[in-house]
């Protein structure tokens, strides 16, 4: 059998959290330094990071630049994670890519006994591919915390550090300041940053770090965001800095990462991109993010959500919000999946008081809460709501759209994990309706 790059990059022994940098730093060193031939914008953050990168690198692309982009987690398949344009790395760069890592990371095995994890191996490949593919602009997301995570061996042109909010605590802290003091790690001496309004907490640690690191720091104000609706035909429009823009982003929270795309976009450009306000607008109303309150089919309503931890279930309720405002559906019912590592008390409870049932299950990930454990939470926090335990998405899914009528709203949230389980469930009941 021939080399399977996603079988070696998902192999289980590379598969553990260690947060430092020598072996991603030893890794770029024999693969001679594919990072520094890129000039990147690096994305820290708890929730919107995805979503700002995808306006940053739509916004790129609008303006004739060749881009990178290296996310995380995949919804579908694990070359989603390495674009270039837009589309997935393909399989014969994956293979190649890999193979060539897999010879640097052998060698630092041999040489310290420690093999590179799942995460670094995976960011040397986006690296050495964009490197070999000559993108002109690299949108680069945080997998975990910041400081010490793999992507932190670039030198990037930009630091844009999204909301931040308590999540990873067991390896991160577990408090505001300690968390954004990780995030606050990608700052580098002299590179300016960019930041949303942050709770004070967070804002000091930010602040006080870009005063260390003579790191201008610009702050997109929430009284600078106006007029965000949602409208009849699904997208959104919002007024930033007295400028009106519309997005297929639809949540509630994506005018604040949104803005902090254009401010991102605007400060490259004053520092000799070739971004235009044209390129900004265009890219900002094409950009696309699966997975974050996205509307799989309209007649039952049904929106897919990634919201797993506290601010984002409280974001997706206050979207909800306007949902029902807009178009006033007979009843929501939630299908609901978490890992046990999550708050699952906090993604339910923004939730539980709209719900005429829940559809629970455990996500297919090793770190999943069982579903009889998220019921019993769900029955404590709205006794009067039926709530029923499945054994996967696939069927909490398939039970929750059959009883759905066509002016029901069905949303599903808790887990990345389960999107694409829960797309393909939609599009079997539903036909993409």
């Amino acid at each position: 059998m021939g080399f399977d790059p996603v079988a070696y990059l998902n192999e289980p022994r590379w598969q553990k959290v260690s947060l430092e940098l020598s072996r991603i730093q030893r890794l770029m060193e024999l693969l001679e330094h594919p990072e520094a031939r890129l000039r990147c914008v690096h994305v820290a953050g708890t929730n919107g990071k995805g979503s700002t990168c995808a306006c940053l690198d739509a916004i790129c692309r609008s303006a004739g630049l060749k881009t990178g982009i290296f996310t995380s987690p995949y919804l579908t398949r694990f070359e989603e994670r390495i674009r270039v344009d837009g589309k997935d790395i393909a399989s014969e760069d994956l293979k190649a890519c890999t193979l060539e890592v897999k010879r640097s990371a052998e060698q630092i095995q041999h040489e310290t006994g420690e093999h590179p994890t799942e995460f670094e191996l995976m960011f040397a490949v986006a690296a050495l591919h964009f490197a070999q593919a000559g993108c002109e602009a690299c949108i680069v997301e945080v997998g975990l915390g910041g400081r010490l995570d793999a992507t932190n061996v670039i030198t990037p042109c930009l630091s844009v550090i999204t909301r931040i909010g308590l999540d990873h605590t067991a390896l991160l802290g577990s408090t505001i300041e300690a968390i954004a003091a990780e995030k606050a790690g990608i700052v580098k001496p002299r590179v300016p940053c960019i930041t949303c309004e942050q709770e004070p907490a967070a804002q000091s640690v930010l602040e006080e770090t870009c005063r260390a690191e003579g790191s201008p720091l610009s702050v997109v104000r929430s009284a600078d965001i106006t007029c965000a609706r949602l409208t009849d035909k699904l997208t959104r429009t919002f007024i930033y800095q007295g400028e009106p823009f519309e997005t297929k982003l639809l949540g509630a929270y994506q005018p604040e990462n949104a803005s902090l795309a254009i401010a991102a976009a605007r400060q490259l450009a004053s520092a000799g991109w070739p971004l235009s306000e044209k390129a900004i607008r265009q890219g900002v109303a094409q950009a696309v993010w699966p997975g974050r309150f996205q509307v799989l089919a309209r007649h039952p309503l049904v929106i897919v959500d990634g919201a797993h931890n506290a601010d984002g279930a409280r974001a997706l309720a206050a979207s909800l919000d306007e949902v029902e405002k807009l178009l006033h559906p007979s009843e929501t019912i939630c299908v609901v999946g978490v890992l046990a590592d999550k708050d699952a008390h906090a993604i339910l409870e923004p939730l539980a008081a709209r719900a005429e049932a829940f559809f629970l299950y455990a996500p297919a990930n090793p770190r999943a809460l069982p579903a009889a454990d998220l019921a019993r939470l769900a029955s404590q926090l709205a006794p009067q709501v039926e709530a029923f335990v499945c054994t996967d998405a696939q069927e909490a899914m398939d039970r929750a759209l059959k009883r759905a009528a066509p002016e029901s709203m069905v949303a599903a949230f808790g887990s990345l994990y389960s999107i694409a389980d829960v797309t393909s469930a939609c599009e079997a009941v539903l036909g993409g309706r």
